[in-house]
C-alpha cells in the first residue's frame, strides 16, 4: 500500500472549512485544481500535500492541523473506512511499544503525549463510524464506576472500545477484565486502557475478543464489580441457550431475551459482596416472554434496584443472591448521577427509603404479579402536595418581581417626525469590508461527548443556555461574549448575542462577529431580525446555499442599515432592552405553568383554601 496520504472531496471540504459543491465548483473552474490521484471516477482521492499547496495559493488554508494530517495519513494507509478501527489499532500498538507510527502522529505524540494523540484519533474514529457505535456514554461509564466504589477488581463483559473499564480505573479499580466479539474493539480497548491507565500495570488489564454469552473468556475470575453497557446489542443476535450452563440459575433464558442471559452472566462473575451494574433497554423491564426469570431475580433477591435513566434506557444494579432475600426493590427515576447515587446509598442503609416522584422501595411481593413489570415509572408515586401551598406562595412572589421590572425592559423610543431614507449593506458587503467575520459550524462531522456546552438552534430562539453537550475540538468554533449566534426560525432569522461563557456553536448555526469599533452587535442582532431580512431568510428555505447545505441561516444577504456608530449603540440599547423583555416574559410563562401545576397539586392534596372560606 502507498504511504501517499490521499484525500477525498469531503476531507478538503474540511480542510477548508466548506461544503462539498464548492470543491465541485473548484475542479470545475480552476485548471490548476490538483488532479485525482487515485480512487474512482465516482469517488475520487487527491494527494493531501498537493491539496495544501493549491488551497495555500488560493488563500483558502493557512494551515492544515496537526490533528487533522496525522488522521489522513491514518485513512490513507487503511485505504477504507472499513479498516480504519484495525489500522487506528495497529498505530496504538506502535504507540504503546514507543515506536512512530507515521510523520504526522509523532508530531502529534510529540505536542500531546500518546495518550492524548492516540485520543485525537480515536475521537475521529467514532465521528465516522457514529451511527453504528456501541460507545457508551461517559457519565454513564462515570456513574457505574461511581456506583461500585471501592471496587479493585472489575469486569465488562461486553467491553467494546473500554469505555466503563477506563472510567473505572479513574476511580481505583486495579484488576481490569474485558471481553468484546468485535476483535477490533477489543484491541482499541486493550490500547486505551494501556495508554490511559497509567496507574494499571499493564499485567492487570486483560482483554478477550470472544463473545461472552458463547465462550466466556473468564471462567474464574469473580469481580468486586461487573459493568456493562448491553442497550446496544443486538436482540437477533441472541443463540439458543444450553439448559446444562450453570450461569442460569434464574431460568434458561429465551432466545429473544439476551439482556436476561446477559445479567445472569454477569451475576455469575460477581464475588460475594460485588455488584453488577447494566445499561439495558427499557423494554427488558416488561417483556413477557422474560417475567419468569425476572420474578426469580426477585424472589431470590438478586435485582436490588432498577433505575429509569431515559425512556429508552433502564440501568439494573444486581447482587449475588444471599441466604435472606431483601423484601424491597429500589425503584427510580431520574438521569441527575448525583440523585442516582445518594438514593442508592441511602437504600443501603434504610430499605424504605423513597421521594416522591424520584424513588421508591417496592416491595417485591407487590411486583410479582402475572406481569412483572419492572418499569419504575408504574411503581413511583406522584410528588407529596403537601408542600404545594407554600411552593404557590414562593413562585407568585417571584413573577409579582418579575412584573415589576417589565416596565423599566420596555425601550423608550418615539416616532421620527418624517421617516427618512436609511442606506443598507449586506453582510457580505460588510465581511469583505473587514467590519464583521462569519463563521459557520463544520458541515458534517461528530461533536462526540464531553462536558463542553453545545449551542443548538432552539436555544438561540429560545434565549436559554447550551443544552447540548460535547467536546471541544480546533473544527468546531467557540462563541464568546459579544459575539452574534444566528439560527432560522419561524420564516425569519433568529439572532441573539452572546453574553455568557464560551460555549461550541452547534449544527446549522453561524456565528457573526463584529468589530465592535465599526458596529455595534446588539444594533445588528436586531437588525437581522426586519420583516426585509425575513423575506431573505424565507426566500433561502429548503434551497442548498453556498456551503452546500439546507437548513443553515446563510446570513450573507441580509441588509443592515447603514448608521453612524453612535445611533447604531442608541438602537442598540433599545433591542437589548427587548431581548431581555422577551426572556423576561418567557420565565414569566414559566411561572405560570409552575403556578397552575401547583394550584392542582393543592386542591387535589387538600392544602389549599378557596378564597372566603374559613
Amino acid at each position: 500500500m502507498s504511504d501517499e496520504t490521499l484525500v477525498s472531496a469531503a476531507d478538503i471540504a474540511r480542510l477548508a472549512d466548506v461544503g462539498r459543491s464548492a470543491v465541485s465548483n473548484w475542479r470545475r473552474r480552476y485548471a490548476d485544481f490538483p488532479r485525482p490521484a487515485g480512487g474512482t471516477p465516482a469517488v475520487p482521492l487527491f494527494a493531501l500535500d498537493e491539496v495544501e499547496a493549491w488551497l495555500r495559493d488560493q488563500g483558502k488554508l493557512l494551515e492544515v492541523p496537526l490533528a487533522e494530517r496525522a488522521w489522513q495519513e491514518l485513512r490513507a494507509r487503511a485505504g477504507d473506512d472499513l479498516h480504519l478501527a484495525a489500522t487506528l489499532a495497529d498505530a496504538g500498538e506502535l504507540l504503546a511499544r514507543g515506536q512512530a507510527p507515521s510523520p504526522a502522529l509523532t508530531e502529534l505524540v510529540a505536542a500531546l503525549g500518546p495518550a492524548d494523540a492516540f485520543d485525537v484519533l480515536f475521537g475521529r474514529l467514532q465521528e465516522v463510524q457514529a451511527r453504528g457505535s456501541s460507545v457508551a456514554h461517559p457519565e454513564i461509564a462515570e456513574l457505574m464506576a461511581a456506583l461500585a466504589e471501592a471496587a479493585a477488581t472489575v469486569l465488562d463483559p461486553a467491553c467494546g472500545t473500554g469505555e466503563i473499564l477506563l472510567a473505572a480505573a479513574g476511580v481505583g479499580a486495579r484488576r481490569l477484565f474485558g471481553q468484546d466479539p468485535d476483535a477490533d474493539s477489543a484491541r482499541l480497548a486493550a490500547i486505551r486502557l494501556r495508554l490511559g491507565t497509567g496507574d494499571v500495570h499493564p499485567g492487570e488489564v486483560t482483554i478477550r475478543a470472544e463473545d461472552g454469552l458463547l465462550r466466556d473468556a473468564f471462567p474464574g475470575v469473580l469481580a468486586d464489580a461487573v459493568l456493562s453497557n448491553l442497550a446496544v446489542h443486538k436482540r437477533s443476535g441472541m443463540p439458543e441457550a444450553d439448559p446444562s450452563d450453570p450461569r442460569w440459575v434464574f431460568g434458561v433464558p429465551p432466545r429473544l431475551e439476551p439482556e436476561l442471559a446477559w445479567a445472569q452472566h454477569m451475576i455469575a462473575h460477581l464475588s460475594p459482596c460485588g455488584l453488577a451494574a447494566a445499561l439495558l433497554p427499557a423494554a427488558a423491564a416488561a417483556r413477557r416472554p422474560g417475567r419468569r426469570i425476572r420474578a426469580q431475580l426477585l424472589r431470590k433477591g438478586a435485582l436490588r434496584a432498577v433505575i429509569a435513566l431515559s425512556a429508552a434506557h433502564h440501568l439494573w444494579l444486581l447482587r449475588r443472591p444471599a441466604a435472606d432475600a431483601p423484601g424491597s426493590v429500589l425503584m427510580m427515576a431520574t438521569s441527575d448521577p448525583r440523585t442516582v447515587i445518594a438514593t442508592w446509598r441511602r437504600f443501603a442503609a434504610d430499605p424504605g427509603v423513597g421521594e416522591p416522584g424520584i424513588s421508591r422501595a417496592v416491595p417485591v411481593i407487590d411486583l410479582l404479579d402475572d406481569e412483572v413489570d419492572l418499569t419504575p415509572g408504574r411503581h413511583i408515586s406522584a410528588p407529596a402536595p403537601e408542600h404545594a401551598a407554600e411552593q404557590f406562595s414562593q413562585v407568585t412572589n417571584q413573577l409579582a418581581i418579575l412584573f415589576g421590572v417589565l416596565g423599566p425592559l420596555t425601550p423608550e423610543l418615539r416616532p421620527a417626525g418624517r421617516p427618512r431614507e436609511t442606506a443598507v449593506v449586506t453582510v457580505a458587503e460588510l465581511a469583505r469590508l473587514g467590519h464583521l467575520e462569519i463563521h459557520h459550524a463544520p458541515v458534517r462531522g461528530d461533536l462526540g461527548t464531553g462536558p463542553d456546552g453545545v449551542l443548538t438552534a432552539e436555544d438561540v430562539t429560545e434565549g436559554r443556555p447550551p443544552s447540548g453537550r460535547g467536546m471541544r475540538d480546533p473544527r468546531w468554533v467557540t462563541v464568546h461574549g459579544g459575539d452574534i449566534v444566528v439560527a432560522t426560525g419561524g420564516g425569519r432569522f433568529a439572532a441573539r448575542v452572546w453574553d455568557a461563557g464560551e460555549a461550541i456553536l452547534g449544527p446549522a448555526l453561524t456565528l457573526v462577529r463584529v468589530d465592535p469599533a465599526r458596529l455595534d452587535a446588539h444594533f445588528v442582532a436586531g437588525a437581522l431580525g426586519s420583516s426585509g431580512n425575513a423575506r431573505v431568510s424565507m426566500a433561502q428555505a429548503g434551497t442548498t446555499n453556498s456551503r452546500g447545505s439546507t437548513g443553515r441561516a446563510d446570513v450573507l444577504r441580509a441588509q443592515i442599515p447603514l448608521l453612524p456608530l453612535a445611533e447604531q449603540r442608541g438602537y442598540g440599547d433599545a433591542f437589548r432592552r427587548v431581548a431581555h423583555l422577551r426572556a423576561a416574559v418567557r420565565s414569566a410563562d414559566t411561572m405560570a405553568a409552575e403556578l397552575a401545576r401547583l394550584l392542582a397539586d393543592g386542591v387535589t392534596g387538600g392544602t389549599f383554601e378557596p378564597p372566603g372560606i374559613h
